[in-house]
């Protein structure tokens, strides 16, 4: 499973997305898209990411580690759920759709690694397993909050429930993975 979209096509998902978000509010609205090639097609996973401008305010974000239908579908439907069915967020409301920016992260499938040493922040996304808890970072989160890898796993921990130290105990198992991302500011003309 290889993704590679060039920046037509990127500024086509995004526009998916939007379309399947407006889709709700407007039943006549169909979203349609490109297949690019069949890949569209392949199981792939995905977040859908939604922030307010100006501000960058988290709004939404909901998504999939493991891929288990095709990747337009899983678009569409972390879209909606974004918008929807965050429990973090009220249901969005028409008005916000304007006020919105749409990213959308492609992940690749995750791999165990023997130790969080072997983490690399901002090339990886990060899941951690511990105590029958988990909990998973995108790659770019590390980055955008100025955490380095101890905070990056700390942070972890506490958003699985856990103490701050948890990623340390010998129960803790890590699977990391890599996205393509790309957000709709990224190619406004």
């Amino acid at each position: 499973m290889s993704f590679n979209f060039n920046n037509e096509e990127r500024k086509a998902i995004l526009s998916y997305a939007r379309a399947a978000i407006e889709s709700v509010f407007d039943p006549s609205i169909k979203p349609h898209i490109p297949e690019m090639n069949g890949m569209l097609k392949q199981l792939g996973a995905c977040f859908v990411t939604l922030e307010n401008t100006p501000g960058g305010q988290l709004r939404g974000c909901i998504g999939n580690i493991i891929a288990a239908e095709p990747l337009a579908q899983n678009i569409s439907r972390n879209a909606i759920n974004a918008a929807f069915h965050d429990p973090r967020f009220p249901k969005m409301v028409a008005c916000e759709l304007d006020e919105i920016e749409i990213s959308i992260s492609i992940l690749t499938p995750p791999k165990s690694i023997p130790s969080p040493n072997d983490f690399i922040v901002g090339e990886h996304g990060i899941i951690m397993e511990c105590a029958g808890r988990h909990a998973v970072f995108l790659p770019q989160v590390a980055p955008e909050q100025g955490w380095d890898s101890e905070q990056t796993l700390t942070q972890l921990s506490l958003k699985s429930g856990l103490p701050p130290d948890a990623w340390q105990r010998p129960d803790a198992k890590f699977q990391v993975f890599t996205a393509i991302v790309f957000r709709e500011n990224d190619y406004n003309d």
